[in-house]
This record gives structure tokens, sequence and C-alpha cells, in this order.
């Protein structure tokens, strides 16, 4: 038996789960089969020597193919699939609520389908598989506080649950408005006033290629990055939640998606998104 036929074998002892994974995320047995076939294309031409868990390996392979395919969908949706009950599934995490999807159907998935892809793959693989926020994050290509929040977020709208913040959208858009402003006034204290001061700027790597830093820590440092800046952004709403945008020849180029203390009254974080495809996944009102 030659590597080849190893790696296979050892592939098809993967392939139940991988399979359960993909279908849970897509809610299409022929999708989720295509996206388990890829996930084999793609071993097949990699090199696992150093990889310690090929199964951890796998269930991201799969999971980055599915996020692909949910940012590719249009107008067409199929019909869920049944789900065997004798699926395998991995043990939930202890953040693990109501849904479950042994009794996945119909309803469900028109509510998941309401979801952007990136929540809808954070709720599933936290919420079903269990699966860290930190390598959530690595396949949607955020950080492990945005992950959270997109589980999160996603977990209240299929629990029917009103939205984070929701009742007090005026006064975050005032401090949202009252950032922008002190950004494009050049107002460095007025900043420091609307930043938790352990607030932290993440940038995803299409911003970094466009001169942004990776990360920022602290008030100070924020406040350093916008003062006398952002005179090209506007407010809007990014998935109902106030934040701000910078647009060029009419299309949205950077979005900046902004998380709060709504009790301090200030801004807790900032993530600086300029992925063409993570854009367009969020949901954006002037």
């Amino acid at each position: 038996m030659n590597e080849l036929d190893v790696l296979a074998a050892r592939f098809e002892r993967d392939r139940p789960h991988l399979r359960t994974v993909a279908q849970r995320i897509l809610g299409s047995a022929d999708e989720a089969d295509d996206a388990v076939q890829e996930a084999w294309v793609r071993l097949s031409r990699s090199d696992t020597g150093d990889v310690g868990n090929l199964t951890g390996w796998l269930t991201t392979v799969v999971s980055r193919i599915c996020l692909d395919m949910l940012r590719s969908r249009t107008s067409r949706r199929e019909d869920p699939a049944e789900l065997p009950e004798d699926l395998p599934v991995a043990a939930p995490g202890p953040e693990h609520h109501a849904i479950q999807y042994d009794a996945i159907g119909p309803a469900l998935m028109l509510v998941l389908d309401t979801l952007g892809p990136s929540e809808r793959l954070a709720f599933v693989l936290h919420d079903t598989f269990g699966v860290p926020f930190p390598e959530i994050a690595a396949i949607v290509g955020c950080s492990p506080a945005a992950a959270r929040q997109l589980a999160s977020r996603a977990r209240r709208r299929v629990q029917g649950q009103p939205a984070e913040g929701a009742g007090d959208p005026v006064r975050r858009r005032e401090i949202v408005e009252a950032f922008l402003a002190a950004a494009q006034g050049g107002d460095f204290d007025r900043l420091l006033t609307l930043l938790d001061p352990e607030v932290v700027l993440r940038a995803d790597p299409a911003s970094v290629r466009m001169g942004a830093n990776a990360l920022v820590n602290g008030a100070a440092g924020v406040a350093g990055v916008f003062n006398g800046r952002a005179h090209a952004a506007t407010v809007a709403l990014l998935d109902g939640v106030p934040g701000l945008v910078w647009m060029a020849d009419g299309k949205v180029r950077v979005a900046f998606l902004l998380s709060f203390d709504d009790e301090a009254g200030w801004i807790a974080g900032i993530e600086q998104v300029a992925d063409p495809s993570r854009i367009a996944a969020v949901e954006i009102a002037a």
C-alpha cells in the first residue's frame, strides 16, 4: 500500500464526521458531498507530514470550503435534506444552547438562511461541534472576540431574541458620530474619552496589505490611528450595529465593525475589514 492509499484510508475514517460538519453548515446533502470531496482533493495535494491532528486539519479545510460555498450562493437555495439520527457528532462545547441539530428541519434552515455566512459558520461550529473561537477566527478571518460575537448574534437570531444592543441604538450611534467627528477634527483628547482604555483595533489581512497595522492595543494607540484622519468615512449600520465605512466609486472598500461597552459609553473594540468577500457578507445600511 503506497502513501496515497494510506492517506485515502485515513480520510475515509473521517469522512462521516466531515460530512456531518459540511451538511450542518450548508443544509444540503449534495453540497456537503461536494465540500468533502474537495477536502480530499486538497488533502491529496498537500504535505501533511507535520500535521499533528489530521481530523482537526480536515475539519478546518471543510469549514473553509463551506464558508466559500455560502458566500458564493446567490438567490438559489436548496431545501435541506433530513439528517439521519445516527450521524456521528462531536461533543458540543460548554456554551451549547437549546438548538439541537439532530432534529434540524426546514423551519430552522429558513432561520439559518437569514444569517450571514460567517455568522452561520461560527454558530454551527461552536454551538454544535464545540470548536474553540480562536480556531473559528482563523477560518473566518477575524479576531476570536469577533468570532464570539458572530456566534452570539446568530444564536440570538435563531432563538428569536433581540439583537445585542437593540435597546440602545441611538446612544451607540451618538458615540460613533462623536468618534468620527473627533477623528476628523483631530481632537485626540475627545477620542480618548470615547475609547475603552484597553480597546483593541484589529485589521484583516486585506487591510494590512493596504498599510494598516494588524493589531493596535490601548486607547492612546487607537486614537493615534484615527486622529486627524477618517475624512472619507461615514457612519453606517453594519449588521444592525452602528459602525463606520469608507467608500470609493460607490462601493464600500473598508468597514469598521465596532463593539461597545454600553455601561461605560465607549467603544470597546474595532475590527477593520477590507476583504471584499467579508464586506459582502455584512448587511450595510447608511
